[in-house]
């Protein structure tokens, strides 16, 4: 439930803290080398998956391998605290975890910087409730397109 006095709950207060200090990172980034950038933003993957449920956290692992497999250009990092995948350093998909807002799934969204359009409607996220080789593989095809 939302604070009274600034009418943003804690996960909301949390998730803006979280986007402050991704942001404090990618500056500090922007004078590194593409393998200390890569190393850094495993790093802070790994820290925000440590953080979550037993269900999210296999969610999250198994999406990351997925995107390591499907499309290792991608750079790992986070987004408002959460797994996230980057492309020329804008966030092209993430996870949402379902504890992040209380939420019944977790979520595998694409930003704008993925190339998803197909006419004048198209999905940006998926609700995951398990990662099975059904869902890799439609997981897998939407990533190819969205770096492509």
């Amino acid at each position: 439930m939302a604070d009274k006095e600034t009418g943003f709950s804690a996960e909301e207060r949390e998730a803006m803290k979280a986007a402050a200090d991704d942001k404090k990172k990618a500056r500090s980034r922007a004078k590194k080398t593409p393998e200390e950038v890569r190393a850094e933003g495993e790093a802070d993957l790994k820290a925000s998956l440590e953080k979550l449920s037993d269900t999210d956290r296999e969610i999250a692992e198994g999406l990351n391998a997925l995107v390591s497999e499907v499309a290792p250009e991608l750079m790992p990092r986070t987004y408002y605290g959460m797994p996230a995948w980057a492309k020329d350093g804008k966030v092209l998909c993430f996870f949402q975890p379902a504890s992040k807002f209380k939420t019944r799934y977790g979520t595998f969204g694409f930003e704008q910087p993925a190339n998803l359009d197909d006419g004048t409607l198209w999905p940006t996220a998926y609700a995951v409730l398990a990662l099975d080789a059904a869902n890799r593989k439609f997981l897998a095809e939407r990533l190819r397109l969205a770096v492509s």
